[in-house]
């Protein structure tokens, strides 16, 4: 075997440079409590838990009546234990996050190291905004079937975050893109899409007026204005001093206001 260094004159090369030799089993058992007492130091240095924190967590713990769906396979996935469904409504139940984070942790390189809580991906941040940037430039173009397109890509995107990154993250990023893609469907001449996607916004972000906004835009292109009125009304209730919101609801007080005074005979040949 090559080394790196030289024997100075009249000093006798006596020993080799072979393979190590083995641990004597003295020395082995010697190695091992070295082992067992630095661990049993680190144990010992390790911070207490909180007992607030312990309390809640155990407060707020809930056994599951789970079965696995087949228990000799490694990827079994969670089931309800009395129907075996994944997902069950009758039991109030739902296993399929858990069991797409254990698909992923299972399909997972054996070294794979996960990242620290509370990272978020820049990347994917990137390309979300930037995706959802394209869409509006095409918007402003009138583009909207291009830019609903861009829209759809964007959502993806923010969707396929892994499930340990905070949720409100991709909530944020949602909450802007659909709206906007209810802007563009609207604009499109999709009024239905356009009630669904604000639908969607108000989940995400009920306090926010845009998805109020856009959820009456939609009722009166499709002819309930009643129903219009409601939804910028709740919007004004979060956001008493929008603008947007106050113009539009006077728009739409007019519009109930010749709805009334129409007479009937008007609306016969409306109908007709």
């Amino acid at each position: 075997m090559s080394h790196g260094h030289t024997h100075g004159p009249g000093t006798p090369a006596n020993h080799t440079h072979g393979p190590p030799s083995p641990l004597t089993p003295q020395q082995a058992q010697q190695l091992m409590m070295q082992q067992q007492a630095a661990q049993a130091q680190m144990g010992q240095q390790r911070p207490a838990p909180d007992p607030v924190l312990q309390a809640a967590i155990e407060a707020d713990f809930k056994p599951v009546a789970l079965a696995l769906g087949d228990a000799e396979k490694p990827s079994s996935i969670a089931l309800c234990r009395e129907h075996k469904k994944e997902t069950c409504t009758d039991c109030g139940l739902d296993f399929t996050a858990m069991n797409a984070m254990a698909k992923m942790f299972a399909m997972a390189p054996p070294d794979a190291i996960l990242p620290p809580p509370n990272v978020v991906q820049q990347a994917r941040a990137q390309a979300v905004s930037k995706t959802k940037d394209e869409g509006n430039a095409l918007y402003k173009k009138n583009q909207h079937v291009a830019a609903i397109n861009m829209y759809t890509t964007a959502m993806q995107i923010s969707s396929s975050r892994p499930p340990w990154e905070a949720s409100n993250i991709a909530r944020e990023e949602l909450t802007l893109v659909v709206c906007n893609r209810s802007a563009a469907f609207y604009a499109a001449g999709d009024y239905l899409s356009s009630l669904i996607d604000s639908e969607v916004v108000i989940s995400l972000k009920r306090p926010w007026s845009k998805g109020h906004y856009r959820k009456g835009r939609a009722l009166l292109a499709l002819g309930d204005p009643e129903a219009a009125m409601e939804a910028v009304t709740l919007g004004l209730q979060y956001e008493p001093q929008n603008q947007d919101l106050e113009a539009f609801q006077k728009e739409v007080r007019e519009v109930l206001q010749n709805k009334a005074t129409q007479s009937p005979d008007d609306e016969k040949s409306d109908a007709a």
